[in-house]
């Protein structure tokens, strides 16, 4: 046996993720669950990178950025505290201290739909961890490398944990690809956005006099909120331009 480098995360909600997670790369094995991330190093390797807890912090971070386009709540990621694991059990603790606090987390509805022989033929809750995980995957790939998957994230991020300007954010995801693009015609036409969802969105957030909208000072009549069916389209058209726009970068060009 040998010394090994531990990094410990703490989060809330804990059941961010519905299902654990296991990351193996070259450098570090690492296991999300239940409001833990733990991340095994070899010495050596955590000595020689001063920069190794940064990075995998970011790395985290993106992975709740990928989770959230589906959960659309907010999260809290502690800084890592680290101890170094002797093979006869002692710990040399290293602590970074960072608060959390606690979130209420209201429950998915979950269906399981079975045919006449008891066969499952959809399962939400294994199809929405499934789609969850693919996600948080691509966003912790591409939002380092790739500067729209960053802005987009982070607009999405700030929609979520600033709902009194929610339709202004979501509406910077349309902004940031078309101008990726060169123009809105482009970026529909490229990633096969329906022209009716590109203009609802635009909708929503420009034309309609809501509180959460784009243009409040100038509408002269009286602004109202959003409903909560107003959001949610709003919402799905924004996370559907991300993911369509995720699934270009991973497709052959």
């Amino acid at each position: 046996m040998e010394d090994i480098v531990v990094l410990e995360w703490k989060f809330s909600p804990p059941d961010y993720f519905e299902e654990p997670i296991h990351i193996k790369v070259d450098d570090y094995v690492m296991a999300i669950s239940n409001g833990t991330v733990e991340a095994r190093i070899r010495p050596e390797t955590y000595d020689k990178d001063q920069n190794l807890r940064d990075r995998l912090h970011s790395s985290l971070n993106d992975l709740f950025l990928g989770v959230q386009l589906l959960s659309h709540k907010p999260y809290d990621l502690s800084k890592a505290s680290m101890y170094r694991l002797h093979p006869d059990g002692r710990k040399d603790i290293t602590i970074f201290l960072e608060p959390i606090v606690a979130g209420v987390s209201v429950g998915e509805l979950d269906f399981i739909v079975k045919d006449k022989d008891g066969n499952v033929i959809s399962d939400s809750r294994h199809e929405r961890i499934q789609k969850k995980q693919k996600l948080a995957k691509l966003a912790e790939k591409y939002c380092r490398k790739d500067p729209v998957v960053a802005s987009v994230l982070r607009s999405y991020n700030e929609a979520v944990n600033d709902p009194d300007n929610e339709l202004v954010h979501l509406y910077e995801i349309r902004d940031a690809i078309a101008k990726y693009f060169g123009g809105e015609s482009a970026a529909r036409s490229t990633l096969g956005i329906k022209k009716k969802e590109w203009s609802r969105l635009r909708k929503l957030a420009n034309d309609e006099s809501l509180r959460q909208g784009r243009h409040r000072g100038k509408n002269l009549g009286a602004l109202r909120g959003a409903t909560e069916g107003e959001l949610g389209e709003a919402r799905s058209i924004a996370r559907n331009i991300v993911v369509a726009y995720l699934d270009y970068l991973e497709s052959p060009k």
